[in-house]
């Protein structure tokens, strides 16, 4: 299996280029201040997933995975301030924290695949 295989690893690169697409619709100190961070996290997201994948003993894949998983809780409060601060529309925001969910549920399913499958045992 490849990395571009995984759905919680596709997920995760279509929201960061969604929020990319948003961010740069946003004035300069928006940018700057709330933007790169937002930006920041949600590829944080994807890059983990990426080197945990790389990694050879599964312990490793699992410690990336929850560093994923921290830059989705980043992402989440990154989206309520933007939120909180009027630079997503309302509807945007909560489709997005509804991928956020779906987006947690499935690393969190992968998270607990790992070390179970005999490609994992290494």
């Amino acid at each position: 299996m490849k990395l571009e295989d995984l759905n919680v690893y596709q997920l995760s690169m279509e929201i960061g280029e969604k929020i990319w697409n948003i961010t740069l619709k946003w004035d300069y100190f928006s940018i700057d201040t709330i933007g790169k961070q937002l930006v920041k996290a949600v590829d944080s997201i994807a890059a983990n997933l990426s080197e945990g994948f790389g990694r050879y003993h599964y312990k490793d894949r699992k410690n990336f995975c929850y560093y994923a998983r921290g830059s989705l809780f980043e992402t989440k409060t990154w989206l309520i301030k933007a939120n909180n601060r009027n630079l997503l529309p309302e509807n945007e925001f909560h489709i997005f924290l509804n991928e956020i969910e779906i987006l947690g549920v499935k690393l969190n399913n992968y998270i607990n695949s790992i070390g179970k499958t005999t490609n994992d045992q290494n």
